[in-house]
């Protein structure tokens, strides 16, 4: 058990029988009232995101999350293959479960696997990976950083928008959370 002032960002409750997970709260103290949290939750199952207010200092119930560090090995039919990077065991983890991190894992990426009671609710990823582009259409003459961007697919398959100078073959760096263009990274 835990108290909304506990509350972070990335904890998992039980509410009603169903894992929640935090995704972002704040914690408000109006002139006149009492204190609440405000909070925005996401069923782990389901990927159901709703906003939902506790009041302040209100009893919650932790879900026991255990966080892995693991190794995204690769793709097994619809499966994906994880190793924990401790034990070395694998585990097939499902594309529902894994969701929208798959547009962002190449083989051999470290990334972080929680699970509860045994079950695999989601796979976590650091906020930016690099990636190498595959195709682009060419740049213009003449283009410049700050002009534009076009579309670009990356090794795994994902398109994002890049600034019109990119080529295939470059490395960017990509904000796991948004998809979005973040840097071209220099080797």
């Amino acid at each position: 058990m835990a108290t909304t002032n506990d509350l972070k960002n990335g904890l998992v409750m039980v509410i009603d029988g169903q894992l929640w997970q935090v995704v972002e709260f704040q914690h408000v103290k109006p002139g006149k009232g009492p204190a609440f949290v405000r909070t925005k939750i996401k069923n782990v199952l389901s990927g159901k995101t709703v906003d939902k207010t506790f009041n302040a200092g209100l009893k919650i119930e932790t879900a026991t999350v255990d966080r892995r560090d693991m190794t995204y090995l690769y793709q097994d039919g619809t499966d994906y293959v994880f190793m924990d990077q401790s034990t070395y065991e694998q585990i097939n983890v499902s594309a529902e479960t894994v969701g929208d991190a798959k547009n962002f894992m190449v083989e051999n990426q470290d990334v972080i696997v929680s699970l509860h009671e045994g079950t695999v609710l989601f796979v976590e990823l650091p906020a930016t990976v690099v990636l190498e582009i595959t195709h682009t259409e060419p740049g213009l003459q003449g283009d410049r950083s700050s002009a534009g961007t076009k579309p670009a697919t990356l090794e795994t398959g994902y398109e994002i928008q890049v600034p019109l100078f990119m080529e295939e073959g470059t490395r960017v760096k990509v904000d796991t959370r948004d998809g979005s263009y973040s840097g071209r990274v220099t080797d």
